[in-house]
Order: C-alpha cells, then sequence, then structure tokens
C-alpha cells in the first residue's frame, strides 16, 4: 500500500525537477478539455483502472490533482492501493495552481462542464417555471417540483438524465485529444 503526500504546486516543481513524474487529472474530460495544467494526463476517476494507469506509469512517480483538491481526497484510498511507494495529491488542484502562479491551458472554445450546463439549464426551468406559475397558471409549480425531484435522484443515484441529454447537443460532441486520455 502506498503512502499518500500532500504537496503544494512549488513542491510538485521541485519533485519533477528531480523525478519523472506523471501528472494525473482525474477530473472528467469535459473539464479537463476546458482547462488543464499542460503536463496533465486525463485519468478520470469515473473510469479509474489501477491496471491502465501502471501501465502508463511506467515507473514514475505518480501525482494526482483535480479542480479544488477535495475528489483527490476523498478517493485517495483508490490510489494507495497503486504499486508505489509514495503517491502525491496536488494540495488545492488546479485552483492553488493558478494562485502560486503556475499557468494552464484554456480552451474557452471547449463547452462547459457537462454539470455546470445541468445546474445552469435546472435553475433556468425552475426559474421559468415559477415565473409562468405566477403569470399563468400555477399548475407550473410541478414541473419545477419535477426539476427538483429530478436533481435529487440524480444526487442520489449518480445517473442524471438531464446530463445525458444535454451530452448530444453537439457543441458537447468535442473529443478529447488523442493523447489527453488513457485509452483501453
Amino acid at each position: 500500500m502506498a503512502k499518500i503526500i500532500e504537496i503544494t504546486p512549488a513542491q510538485f516543481k521541485q519533485l519533477s525537477e528531480n523525478e519523472n513524474v506523471l501528472l494525473c487529472d482525474i477530473r472528467e474530460p469535459d473539464e479537463h478539455n476546458r482547462e488543464r495544467i499542460h503536463e496533465a494526463l486525463n485519468v478520470p476517476l469515473s473510469s479509474f483502472q489501477h491496471g491502465d494507469l501502471q501501465k502508463v506509469a511506467n515507473g514514475r512517480t505518480l501525482v494526482f490533482h483535480c479542480q479544488s483538491g477535495n475528489r483527490t481526497k476523498m478517493n485517495a484510498n483508490k490510489f494507495a492501493n497503486l504499486e508505489a511507494e509514495n503517491i502525491y495529491i496536488l494540495t488545492g488542484g488546479i485552483s492553488e495552481w493558478k494562485k502560486a502562479g503556475f499557468s494552464t491551458i484554456q480552451d474557452e472554445k471547449a463547452p462547459l462542464p457537462i454539470m455546470r450546463q445541468v445546474q445552469m439549464v435546472a435553475g433556468s426551468l425552475i426559474v421559468l417555471c415559477i415565473i409562468l406559475a405566477y403569470t399563468v397558471n400555477p399548475a407550473f409549480m410541478l414541473l419545477s417540483g419535477f426539476v427538483g425531484a429530478g436533481l435529487f435522484f440524480a444526487g442520489a443515484s449518480g445517473f442524471c438524465g438531464m446530463a445525458n441529454l444535454l451530452m448530444f447537443l453537439p457543441y458537447n460532441k468535442k473529443q478529447c485529444q488523442s493523447n489527453c486520455t488513457i485509452k483501453r
């Protein structure tokens, strides 16, 4: 079992100067496409496989990060099972990376992460339904309740129907560059 060690962005830079490091971004591809650390390989937590990562790591020191550091910390036990003496977690994720003055690659043309799209659409639908219930017919409140129930179900089950529908929109079909994600 690997020892989990938290490091700052500055410590990561020092580590990468002294060791052969593989920086792993555990966020989903839509988040990675929108903004990423240049050296980072996308290893989405939703499809994380120890064997795939071990092949790619090829003896390199592994450092994991996400957007704020929370997802990485919450899933540290998954990384501890990798075949390594030490596994590093980038404290504060990309947010802390940028605060430390290090650059990221941003693609403003990439669609917003799907969960942000869900939040925007759900919020807009609820506000619209409340306006319609107030101005047209109180029955529109039922649609607000339906959207709220859908959000609760998505949180409880991990399945979000609205996210699956939004994935079919043309601007969400942009594929990750072939070298940014572990392929099976």
